[in-house]
């Protein structure tokens, strides 16, 4: 029986198409009878036979790109590149495969090239704009998506995208965009939030207030969005209402650890240390990299004289986030006081070296990162 079903494999092996596929017309026909497995083995025979066929190698890309192989397409068609950068289509395909492979930044050169050679390409224009995204190149995506949304109003996913793209780019576009989701969906308690992450990002606390009170409004129990009124109200130095905020998102999650975080720091401003403390601690445990969390504790210990506590604390602080002058400001005090001058004096110098904080957003806060685009096309 064995021997039987060797001899019946063989005969299937002897019996292939692709063996006898060896010219560009068999693949081809293997090709448009749908025998995808078939015609790329057939356009591997014909490019091994012709090393030099730029079209060989693009059409088995293709092929290999029509299976959802993207990442076997690529090498092949950057073989076909090399053999013929003027192979008409190649860059557009070698962009569309990086694509879908989600390596945005790689897909960025063989798309413009793409767009250069046929610069009306729809295609092209909206995966470069994309890809920029998606490569956290957002002012730029806001300048390659925004001529084709506009040209397209119905396409709700590039609306989006643009929205999020201005959104991340501080750019007031994000205020008309995330309008439009909001003349959609009026009662959204997201597009609400979403708008007021935008008028945050511009400078308008009061408007974005607003907005956030109208998502608590809608969906008081939507994960962040206690936080986010929260964060807003403590920007402002309105800590009786941040505090409410805050305790309205430990009602939803008593975990979560940012809006534990500041608690404690508005209960260091308050002067209840005790209750800073047991706060601050809760939040590490959940969240270790919160850089407010630790510095407020090195701050509490630094005054309770607890220098070593206070040291670690200020250090992590600092480590977690180099650029912010208040914590290597406290680190200085703290050098002073322990009578480290040389330390304290290098402390100090970088507190003018970073003379302009940059100041927290609530984007930053609530998002941490933009959403991550989906690769497929």
């Amino acid at each position: 029986m064995n021997k039987w079903k060797q001899i019946s494999a063989l005969s299937a092996v002897l019996l292939s198409p692709t063996l006898h596929a060896q010219t560009p017309a068999d693949a081809l026909a293997l090709h448009q009878q749908g025998k995808l497995a078939e015609a790329a083995a057939a356009w591997r025979v014909v490019t091994q036979r012709n090393p030099k066929d730029a079209a060989a190698f693009a059409a088995w890309g293709s092929v290999l790109s029509q299976e959802g192989k993207p990442q076997e397409a690529v090498p092949v068609y950057q073989k076909a590149l090399a053999l013929n950068p003027n192979l008409p289509g190649i860059q557009l395909n070698l962009g569309i495969a990086q694509f879908k492979l989600g390596h945005f930044a790689l897909a960025l050169a063989p798309l413009r090239a793409a767009l250069a050679a046929d610069p009306g390409s729809a295609q092209a224009q909206t995966l470069l704009g994309l890809s920029l995204y998606g490569d956290k190149r957002f002012q730029e995506a806001v300048a390659q998506l925004k001529p084709i949304a506009e040209r397209d109003p119905a396409n709700a996913e590039l609306h989006q995208v643009l929205a999020q793209s201005c959104l991340w780019a501080k750019d007031s576009c994000a205020l008309e965009e995330f309008r439009r989701i909001l003349q959609q969906n009026p009662d959204s308690p997201s597009a609400h939030m979403l708008l007021g992450e935008a008028l945050d990002g511009l400078g308008r606390g009061p408007e974005a207030i607003e907005e956030f009170r109208a998502a608590v409004k809608a969906a008081p129990r939507e994960p962040n969005v206690n936080f986010g009124l929260g964060f807003l109200f403590w920007k402002m130095h309105q800590y009786d209402d941040a505090k409410a905020a805050f305790e309205g998102e430990l009602a939803v999650d008593p975990a979560h650890a940012q809006a534990l975080a500041y608690l404690g720091d508005i209960a260091m401003k308050n002067n209840d240390s005790e209750a800073a403390v047991t706060l601050l601690k809760k939040a590490v445990q959940s969240k270790p990299d919160l850089r407010l969390a630790h510095a407020d504790l090195g701050a509490i210990y630094m005054d309770q004289k607890h220098y070593p506590e206070a040291r670690a604390a200020l250090l992590r602080a600092v480590k977690l986030d180099p650029a912010q002058p208040d914590t290597h400001f406290r680190l200085g005090r703290l050098y002073q006081a322990t009578g480290d001058a040389v330390a304290a004096q290098k402390e100090f110098a970088k507190v003018h070296e970073l003379h302009k904080k940059a100041e927290d957003d609530v984007l930053e806060k609530m998002s941490g990162a933009p959403p991550p685009l989906q690769a497929q096309p």
